[in-house]
């Protein structure tokens, strides 16, 4: 049940001064609470209205004063409406400090954001990464520009945040600066995070995003197939580094590492067991989950293309992303592929072309992907056509013989 509240003005009279002047004294009262402050006003006490709680008669002086008492009321008022609309019960105390803007300093959403990346830059390198810190920074970018463009401000009360307020900005990112719908969420993520704190902390009564449902994008046709990954194989491109770009995407496409887990390959990593076969044992460097891969003889074959041209640990010469991704779009071209192909789909087909479509079990591919959960490698893996075939052809030879056709009536066996 909401607590009416009460607003009391007073003089301390125990502080008079010879002029007659006294400090005007408020006091908020809300249920069995109560809060007093200052008013940072002095009133004449021979004119001073206990009852009505201002200055009676109107010279110059009483007017002000009035007149101030008045803002003050509003002031008060106002932030009471706003406290009880997003925490229900509030507390004289809670008023008070609202109105001397004690507590609103401190909870703003971008003094809170820039405070945390600020924060995530430092890690960047030991437990973060730069792409990370930059899907951050631009989102709190784009939310800075929202803000001005929509509400006139350059920073916003956690109390003022509601579930129109986050369709607005998702609203914004998609329409206004059309955006794909995998583009939006990566600036709406890293807002979910820094409202999530504030929930944590109190700040916020109850979480905006509880409502919002993000449109997320069509999955898209990601991985290689056979034929592709076979004619980027078989192709020579006659520059040594467009050849090496080649070689290590085949060599994505048959381990499933992502080229940044390549580039840190070292020989320490290459591990040989009893029986012969060669693996790769190693942590990855996006979560620090440890993949286990037994190597197929295509990257077995490239390692050894390489081992001449080593000069340290590292397994592969080193090659910039920006340049290797160059290449493989050169690459694409040469190749006929008429799609954009970046080195993560080599890990992507890895999961759908090289293992799931032989019959590899996704457990397994899991595993091997370095994976914390097979809901992620389910995200990789797709069945082609031509797998189901195979498996369909395989089950319709298991169960021949083993089930009698359906029995027809004769009347039925007449009319066809």
């Amino acid at each position: 049940m909401k607590e009416d509240l009460k607003v009391l003005f007073y003089l301390k009279k125990n502080q008079s001064k010879t002029n007659g002047l006294c400090p005007v004294m408020g006091r908020i009262s809300i249920g069995r609470t109560m809060a007093q402050f200052s008013a940072k006003l002095e009133a004449d006490a021979s004119k001073w209205n206990a009852k009505a709680g201002r200055m009676d008669g109107k010279s110059h002086h009483a007017l002000n004063v009035n007149r101030k008492i008045d803002k003050i009321n509003l002031s008060i008022n106002r932030h009471y409406r706003e406290l009880v609309q997003n925490k229900g019960r509030v507390t004289a105390e809670e008023v008070k400090n609202a109105f001397q803007g004690i507590a609103s300093v401190q909870q703003t959403l971008m003094k809170m954001f820039a405070e945390h990346n600020e924060v995530y830059s430092k890690r960047v390198g030991i437990d973060r990464k730069k792409s990370s810190y930059r899907k951050y920074r631009d989102a709190y970018r784009h939310l800075s520009e929202f803000l001005l463009k929509k509400y006139y401000v350059k920073d916003m009360s956690f109390r003022q945040l509601n579930f129109a307020f986050i369709e607005a900005f998702d609203f914004y990112l998609r329409i206004e600066l059309k955006m794909k719908p995998n583009t939006v969420l990566n600036y709406i993520v890293p807002l979910r995070k820094i409202v999530r704190i504030a929930v944590n902390k109190g700040y916020i009564p109850a979480d905006p995003f509880a409502e919002y449902k993000p449109v997320r994008g069509k999955s898209v046709h990601r991985y290689l197939t056979n034929e592709e990954l076979k004619k980027i194989m078989s192709t020579d491109f006659h520059t040594y580094f467009r050849n090496l770009t080649r070689d290590l995407f085949i060599f994505s496409a048959f381990t499933g590492i992502a080229y940044s887990d390549i580039r840190k390959l070292t020989i320490k990593e290459l591990v040989t067991t009893d029986d012969g076969n060669l693996w790769i044992v190693t942590a990855r460097k996006k979560t620090g989950t440890v993949s286990r891969i037994r190597l197929l003889d295509v990257a077995v074959q490239i390692i050894r293309k390489y081992e001449k041209e080593r000069t340290g640990e590292k397994v592969f010469p080193l090659l910039k992303y920006t340049t290797a991704d160059i290449n493989l779009k050169r690459i694409a071209e040469i190749c006929g592929i008429e799609r954009s192909i970046s080195f993560h789909q080599g890990r992507h087909s890895f999961a759908s072309s090289v293992c799931l479509s032989q019959g590899v079990p996704i457990e397994t591919v899991s595993r091997m992907l370095g994976h914390r959960d097979i809901h992620t490698t389910q995200i990789y893996a797709t069945v082609s056509t031509q797998k189901i075939t195979n498996d369909m052809k395989k089950l319709s030879k298991r169960i021949a013989g083993k089930f009698s056709p359906i029995k027809q009536s004769e009347e039925t066996a007449v009319n066809q």
